[in-house]
């Protein structure tokens, strides 16, 4: 557990949490827990539940048992468009933009349930990423795999988040652009405080830039350490670093 939890309580948290697919099994009973402001991160193979685990906290999957609390409120199995009104926002996996839609449209789509100005958060998705300013009215299913996992971050930063969520940002991406999309995603932690839970299958980036970690294998938390002591465990190393 990290240090800040023995004075805060966590802004998320997840317990006994079991999710099947039919009979499946595809979580059993994991716990965990993410102090506001921090990047954690969850590692481990194909099939380790990593992406189920992100679905289960947003709504997209049905928890079988166990809670996930967020903010000191329970919100197991809360639709997921309530939770976007909650400050909750995720980027799934393949990034699942508009391919029909412009990148304006695409990001006003990230607005759609708020009532007030959002253009604060668009001048920051265009400051944080100018590429998507030279491209607003180009459609999305044109840009590059790295310029629509942009376009999706931003998208998600429309709806004025307090906890992003991201599902393997690196996925299929030209490897210099997954290092810039790293780094934009440690500044939109420092300039925004936006808590961030990352799941990604490139553990040394992932382990670099969080916190702190949690290793998943066969949907069952196996190792849980700060960031920085996960990169030294000789099992992280040669499961997960190439080492």
């Amino acid at each position: 557990m990290s240090s800040a939890a023995t004075h805060s309580a966590p802004v998320l948290e997840v317990k006994n949490l079991t999710v099947n697919y039919g009979v499946i099994g595809a979580l059993h009973d994991i716990s965990f827990s993410i102090q506001r402001g921090d990047i954690v991160t969850l590692i481990g193979g194909n099939g380790a539940g990593k992406t189920t685990t992100l679905r289960a906290i947003s709504g997209l999957v049905k928890a079988a048992s166990g809670e996930v609390i967020y903010e000191g409120a329970n919100i197991t199995n809360t639709p997921a468009h309530k939770l976007v009104a909650l400050g909750l926002a995720h980027v799934p996996e393949g990034r699942m933009v508009f391919a029909n839609l412009t990148v304006m449209e695409n990001l006003r789509m990230g607005a759609y349930l708020r009532r007030d100005d959002f253009q604060p958060e668009l001048d920051y998705a265009f400051n944080i990423f100018p590429r998507l300013k030279e491209r607003v009215g180009q459609l999305a299913g044109t840009l590059s795999g790295g310029e629509q996992q942009m376009l999706a971050i931003a998208r998600a930063l429309m709806s004025k988040p307090k906890f992003l969520m991201l599902d393997e940002p690196s996925l299929g991406i030209a490897p210099l652009l997954v290092k810039t999309i790293f780094e934009k995603i440690v500044e939109i932690n420092r300039e925004q405080g936006i808590t961030i839970l990352l799941v990604e299958q490139n553990a040394n980036l992932a382990l670099e830039i969080s916190k702190y970690g949690y290793v998943l294998e066969t949907g069952r938390i196996i190792l849980q350490d700060s960031a920085a002591a996960l990169r030294q465990d000789p099992k992280v190393k040669s499961a997960y670093l190439g080492g």
